[in-house]
């Protein structure tokens, strides 16, 4: 392509002088961290499906544009792959490593054998995998199936062991079984189900490059899937405009340098054409807003909402019914800001809204995500070529969890299917969502808590709750690669370690599914093994199987190309998994583009709109409304202390220049932020935020935030916070501040 100086970020080489990742400096420190195993790490990143972000990538390569993919979320997970065992000795006191940071323990190494660790005991001790199968399924036999819980994260997690988990789970009599994706995405896939049919991205990456318009709802895609950068540059440069909806502009998303791309790598690439600082948790007012705009002036493919929708005139009659006071003050934008977001859809004859946990982790996600939606339907922006509506995900192994199965309430056509194909009933009670898991934990109502991958200590708000919870649980499983601050908690009765394989050591490999829906198969790659891991299929096999033993044989979990078959049978959409099997394999379910003969997934093949209403006003005075933010970190796992795009420390507060001026408030100097549940110590940070808002990371703010405040409909969590915020006095020689 040719050479783009009106895109340059900056006219000096490799961005120096910049706030920037240095990429090719971290790639090298990565490889060195890797240098007892280079030849191991190699074959991973050339053979294997990341287990990073969920853009999906087969080696080094994906299905949108040509080249090599690589990014450092990848390269940064690489070390949970090829460590060494850590010294199971250093379990036998736990206390001792109580004071390590999630980092440190992981540092350890791999879990390398079953471990169990009883009442009054100071650590754990190593078992043979028969008596801790044993003792697993000595527990969840004796209990009521209704106090027995399963939850799984999304670390590297492959479709074939979600499936096997949720169907072990069922087995065992409990419909209490969820994963990860309730925490991040459940409110898209809520308001999706409801309004389109199906719960996920309508459209491919491809789509973005060559539309009008590519918008990102409170996402930050720089920093959680960098390689969508790279389709930026290459949207940027045939002509796609960008905007951004979010109270902060955030540095990676108005320029970014793209290490593989020359051009980029030198200058950087300008990214953002359009910001609208909306104010935290009023996306649902700006959209709102729009909508009742492209009604009013007729902006809307009027064809297409009369033939292939319905519920456009009680939609139309809400948003009529909102005054736009009420909607600037909500949304902290002004009538002319939507006005011009409404002008620039009405001269994008496409484009793609693309959207992450800034407008799902509240307690309205679900109504935000279907006032996006009515705003994409009007003007036709789902079913055709570069449009699309797409809730991207941040986690490798995310999409596919609950498309498997690995929820807790299952339509009813799939609990018959499974039933059928099983040969055996399933429960006959709806379980309970992951944080209800929790909340039913801290009441005392679980007996068994089997939990893969994750940290509800650090991935849940309140994490004094969460700790309470985990306390007042009879028996946990811990099934994870490396160890974790939770597996430490002191046991009530029994907490069982399994070390489980990565994906990239599963036998047979398995599958993930990316963002755009695209199932992809990760080759099981050779390499140096920990002798004491197993994939999760097969143990959730075998203690299911102990706990039912009369009943064993109806329970077949045996390969992961068995499990692939039945997958094949037992959930249509995913009707061809069976047949991938080597390196590339793939298939999109539902094709490019979902829609594309305009019949959508509901009953009557018709599209929804959906009525709006607003809830509650935002309280006024000093009171400030404070999100979380991801900095240098995949999920909870923090890998550095300053994150690269914008120079923020763990402890860093973002805060409006406006604010700090107002509040005598100095940058670098010390605040304290207080909620109705906790505080959080840190330091302000001078930073692009609209006023009356705050960012601070996450899980470093966590205690601000309140457990079991969740999105009624799609019992996600909210991950804001009204706070106060004060400067806290120094003394000469004074400490640095804790959260």
């Amino acid at each position: 392509m040719a050479i783009r100086p009106s895109l340059w970020a900056s006219l000096s080489p490799t961005g120096a002088g910049e706030t920037k990742p240095a990429h090719y400096r971290d790639m090298a420190r990565v490889a060195w961290e890797n240098r007892d195993a280079l030849g191991y790490a190699w074959r991973l990143l050339r053979d294997g499906t990341c287990d990073g972000c969920a853009l999906g990538t087969s080696g080094m390569r994906d299905w949108t544009i040509p080249g090599t993919h690589l990014c450092m979320v990848r390269l940064e997970l690489l070390r949970l792959n090829t460590a060494p065992p850590l010294d199971p000795e250093r379990l036998r006191d736990a206390g001792s490593l109580e004071p390590l940071s999630g980092r440190e323990l992981r540092a350890l190494g791999r879990l390398p054998e079953p471990m169990l660790r009883r009442a009054g005991e100071r650590g754990f001790r190593v078992v043979s995998w028969e008596e801790a199968l044993d003792a697993a399924a000595e527990k969840i036999r004796a209990s009521d199936p209704r106090r027995v819980a399963v939850y799984l994260t999304s670390r590297g997690i492959l479709n074939e062991h979600y499936y096997a988990a949720q169907k072990a789970a069922r087995f065992m009599g409990t419909s209490h079984i969820d994963n990860s994706a309730r925490l991040c995405h459940s409110a898209s896939t809520s308001a999706m189900k409801k309004t389109l049919g199906y719960g996920a991205t309508t459209c491919s990456y491809a789509d973005w490059i060559g539309s009008d318009l590519v918008v990102f709802f409170g996402s930050n895609a720089a920093n959680n899937q960098p390689v969508s950068m790279k389709y930026l540059d290459r949207a940027r440069r045939r002509g796609t405009r960008v905007a951004v909806v979010n109270p902060y502009e955030e540095p990676g998303m108005k320029r970014y340098w793209v290490p593989s791309l020359p051009e980029s790598a030198l200058f950087g690439t300008r990214i953002a054409d359009d910001w609208y600082a909306v104010r935290t948790g009023g996306d649902l007012a700006f959209l709102a807003g729009v909508f009742k705009i492209l009604c009013a002036e007729g902006w809307i493919d009027r064809d297409f909402v009369a033939r292939r929708t319905e519920g456009f005139g009680p939609a139309r009659a809400s948003v009529e019914a909102l005054a736009f006071d009420r909607l600037e003050a909500d949304s902290g934008l002004s009538r002319g800001e939507m006005r011009r977001f409404a002008e620039t859809l009405r001269d994008a004859k496409n484009a793609v809204f693309v959207w992450s946990m800034g407008l799902t982790q509240h307690a309205h996600g679900t109504p935000t995500i279907e006032a996006l939606v009515n705003v994409a339907l009007a003007r036709h922006y789902v079913g055709r070529e570069k449009t699309g509506l797409m809730p991207i995900r941040g986690h490798s192994g995310v999409q596919g969890g609950a498309e498997v199965g690995c929820v807790p309430a299952l339509p009813e056509a799939a609990s018959r299917r499974f039933a059928e194909i099983w040969g055996f009933p399933l429960p006959d009670f709806e379980g309970l969502s992951a944080a209800e898991q929790v909340e039913a934990s801290r009441r005392g109502e679980i007996d068994v808590f089997w939990i893969v991958g994750g940290n509800f200590l650090e991935t849940l708000p309140e994490p004094r709750r969460s700790r309470e919870a985990l306390e007042r649980v009879g028996t946990r499983i811990h099934q994870d690669i490396v160890l974790s601050s939770q597996m430490l908690v002191p046991p009530r009765d029994t907490v069982v370690l399994f070390p489980a394989t990565t994906r990239y050591e599963s036998p047979g490999g398995g599958t993930e599914t990316s963002t755009e829906r695209r199932i992809i198969f990760s080759p099981e790659i050779p390499g140096p093994r920990v002798s004491g891991a197993r994939p999760e299929w097969q143990v959730f096999a075998d203690v299911a199987r102990r706990v039912r033993p009369d009943f064993a044989d109806r329970l077949r979990i045996e390969s992961s190309a068995q499990l692939r078959q039945e997958i094949g049978r037992a959930i249509p959409l995913y009707a061809g998994i069976e047949n991938l099997r080597r390196k590339g394999d793939s298939f999109q379910w539902g094709g490019a583009r979902l829609f594309s003969d305009g019949v959508f997934a509901t009953a009557d093949g018709k599209a929804r709109f959906s009525e709006i209403s607003l809830g509650d006003a935002r309280a006024a005075g000093d009171i400030f409304m404070v999100s979380t933010r991801r900095g240098k970190q995949f999920n909870s796992m923090i890998q550095h202390d300053v994150d690269p795009l914008n120079g923020a420390r763990r402890l860093d507060v973002l805060i409006s220049a406006g604010d700090a001026s107002r509040l005598g408030i100095a940058d670098g100097e010390p605040v304290r932020l207080t909620s109705d549940t906790g505080r959080f110590e840190g330091f302000a940070k001078v930073a692009p935020i609209r006023e009356g808002d705050l960012q601070v990371h996450w899980p470093e703010a966590g205690g601000l935030l309140a457990g079991g405040r969740l999105d009624p409909i799609s019992l996600e969590p909210d991950y804001t916070a009204a706070v106060t915020l004060s400067k806290i006095p120094v003394s000469p020689g004074g400490g640095r501040p804790t959260s």
